[in-house]
């Protein structure tokens, strides 16, 4: 039996040790396109169409109006800002009023759905919506908890100086906004564990999706592709809406430039909802990738191995397989988290980070127990492909 476990162990480091070298061996052609994108950057006035941002909105969450003001500061020429909630008076909505009222040179428009149409993923409504206001032919979204810097619009604007682009992500890294053990090692997932696997997913493929926290389309492309109606069963909306462009022979481009993603859940019970929920969605939007994603872990294999030696015998084994398994982890964390996305915390960067794998393993488990997630105060079920449906109550 030891033996067994040494062997799944060991299979299982060399597994994630070959994805960690998929991801540091993307990271150089990241850095150069980065530089070549700062370059062209630099070139004023550079490409600056204008542009519609779309801030979907749901209740006034901590930090909210500070992140929203990000968005009325930046270095660009000529853009508007559309914001939209369920009902017109959502507290979201006069937050951003407010910012706005600030900032009277900014374009701005306030919307609400009413619900309707009654779609499942409520997102998809308000995007509906702000399409039939918006001004611009390129469309950017950006979700709530998301906090920028002026450079922002002038990075997501400049994929689509290439007329094949269709869509366009950035990287993003974490950050607890409200400090907290729960919320740090959440962000130091967001960091370098999502990152890491955009970058091998990249690397590997190609850019098929996009990332919900700011993602960007021509509307001739969401307009090809359907509308956003064609995200109103699924949770995963950033999935289908990259996906789509794919499939519509478009490239899908991955930016140089990394934003803030806040971390707004501090306790434990709101963290391991969201990431339990996350895991969920994927495990059904992409059900051979995520069951592969096991053998990306480190730790909960190096810990195994550890076990197993100390049965046979053999400690020194274990604690350089152990040792093995945090060294993969130290160089993502340094390469993905300090060097691609620029998270700046050293601790949770090499202390948190080796934790937060092991979590990420036991999030994966927890995925496959049940199709039943919590969104947005609503429960809905998962169903194959990644749509969901409310779930039924029992009486």
């Amino acid at each position: 039996m030891p033996f067994v476990l040494l062997g799944l162990a060991v299979f299982g480091l060399i597994t994630s040790t070959v994805f960690a070298g998929i991801v540091l061996g993307a990271v150089p052609k990241f850095l150069r396109e980065r530089r070549a994108a700062l370059a062209a950057l630099a070139a004023r006035p550079g490409f600056t169409p204008p542009l519609s941002l779309f801030k979907p909105l749901n209740g006034a969450d901590p930090g909210l109006e500070s992140y929203l003001e990000s968005f009325f500061v930046q270095d660009y020429p000529a853009y508007e800002i559309l914001f939209c909630a369920r009902n017109a008076g959502d507290p979201g909505l006069a937050i951003a009023r407010l910012v706005a009222a600030r900032h009277p040179q900014i374009p701005a428009q306030f919307l609400a759905t009413g619900g309707q149409p009654d779609y499942i993923n409520d997102k998809a409504i308000s995007l509906e919506l702000m399409e039939a206001h918006a001004t611009h032919d390129i469309l950017v979204i950006s979700d709530s908890d998301v906090r920028v810097t002026p450079d922002y619009l002038r990075a997501v604007a400049l994929p689509f100086a290439d007329e094949r682009a269709g869509g366009m992500c950035c990287l993003y890294r974490g950050v607890a906004a409200q400090g907290g053990l729960w919320a740090r090692l959440e962000a130091v997932g967001m960091s370098v564990e999502m990152s890491s696997g955009v970058l091998a997913a990249r690397a590997m493929e190609g850019m098929q999706f996009t990332l919900g926290p700011t993602m960007a389309f021509r509307r001739s492309t969401i307009h090809r592709m359907g509308g956003f109606r064609v995200t109103a069963d699924y949770c995963a909306d950033d999935f289908i809406l990259g996906n789509e462009t794919f499939k519509l022979g478009q490239t899908v481009i991955l930016s140089h430039h990394a934003i803030d993603h806040m971390v707004l859940h501090s306790g434990l019970a709101g963290s391991l909802k969201h990431q339990v929920r996350w895991m969920k969605s994927t495990r059904f939007s992409r059900p051979k990738g995520h069951f592969g994603t096991a053998l990306t872990f480190s730790v909960p294999f190096g810990l195994l191995a550890l076990a197993a030696c100390l049965w046979l015998g053999h400690p020194l084994w274990g604690v350089a397989l152990l040792a093995w398994a945090l060294a993969t982890r130290l160089a993502l964390s340094v390469a993905v988290g300090r060097i691609v996305v620029g998270d700046t915390s050293w601790l949770a960067l090499l202390a948190l980070y080796p934790i937060r794998d092991f979590m990420g393993f036991c999030f994966w488990i927890a995925s496959y127990f049940g199709r039943r997630i919590l969104w947005r105060n609503r429960v809905f079920e998962l169903l194959p492909g990644g749509k969901m449906r409310a779930a039924k109550t029992s009486r």
